[in-house]
Parts: C-alpha cells; structure tokens; sequence
C-alpha cells in the first residue's frame, strides 16, 4: 500500500529499531511507547483490517503470537506482557496495516 507507514518501514523507507524480522513479518520498538517496553508485530503483507484477513493472514496472526511467546528473554516481557490489536477507529487503530502491539516490562495497568 503506498501510503501505509508499516509498508515504508518494512521497505526500508523510513527507518525503525527492529528488534526481529523474517519473511513473515517483523517486530519493532514503538515511537510512541505506552509501556517501559512497547514493540509492534507487523506482517509483511498489507492487511488493512482483522475483517478482511484471509485465513492465510489469520494463520501468520498464530505464527506472530507463538514466536512472541519464544522471545520472551529476547524482548524483555520475560515477567508478563500485553498484547493488543486495535481494529479500526473508535478502537484507536491509527494505522489501517494489521499488528500487534506487545507491551510489558513493568506492571500494566488494569484495562
């Protein structure tokens, strides 16, 4: 998508701390952190909303979830973390590319 941020990024356009990244989809730190540690999981592929993910994109959504759960140490959220998804909107989603926001490090606030 041209004028997705998440597309630039991944291209090398606009520069990142990535933290990991495969052919699947990459981790980097937030520029706006919520949390001592904030990091976005973003697939490759522009997907700009959870209702038009195919199952392909919702498999991946699994693959992104289980290596977060691997990279704990690596991430440092060995003490618990948050994941979160905003779809749309009234939901705060300020980027139309699917990704997950993991948060920890530091006790959380309830939600």
């Amino acid at each position: 998508m041209e004028d997705c941020v998440f597309c630039a990024i991944r291209k090398g356009e606009i520069p990142s701390t990535k933290v990991y990244e495969d052919k699947d989809f990459m981790i980097i730190k937030d520029i706006n952190p919520q949390a001592k540690v904030h990091l976005l999981a973003i697939p490759t592929n522009h997907v700009p909303y959870l209702d038009i993910m195919t199952d392909d994109g919702a498999a991946l959504l699994g693959k992104i979830i289980l290596k977060i759960s691997k990279m704990q140490e690596e991430l440092g959220i060995t003490d618990g973390y948050r994941l979160v998804v905003n779809q749309g909107d009234n939901a705060g989603q300020t980027v139309n590319h699917v990704h997950i926001h993991i948060m920890g490090g530091e006790k959380l606030k309830d939600i």
